[in-house]
């Protein structure tokens, strides 16, 4: 049992101990049930700490989406063209999105955040 004392009710954990006990519940086959306990924490601790470094990690990285340009077997490779029935397929996980080639810049920057997020 621990017992807390003063004015400050609330324990405070430093970034290692975090890291630690983030890399606990991390490896293969772990419980974050079994990590919490024996680390003396609420199990919704660990789980928003993982969710806190997630969201951290997620807004430093950039994510690259490879791009695959086709060419049309019809058109012409001096006179490139855009038809009415040329379209730009994005697929990302599973989701696959038609956008015709003339739309406009800012509605395929709108249908690629919308998939991002």
């Amino acid at each position: 049992m621990t017992l807390i004392t003063g004015d400050e009710r609330r324990r405070r954990w430093s970034d290692a101990d975090r890291a630690r006990i983030l890399s606990e519940i991390e490896a293969p086959g772990a419980v974050v049930a079994e990590v919490a306990r024996r680390a003396d924490i609420c199990t919704s601790l660990v789980y928003k700490w993982r969710r806190e470094a997630r969201k951290s990690a997620n807004a430093c990285a950039t994510v690259f989406t490879p791009v695959v340009i086709e060419a049309s077997p019809v058109a012409s490779a001096a006179q490139p063209s855009v038809g009415p029935s040329d379209v730009i397929v994005v697929e990302v996980n599973d989701a696959r999105v038609r956008i015709g080639a003339g739309a406009p810049s800012a509605l395929i920057a709108a249908t690629l955040k919308a998939l991002r997020s």
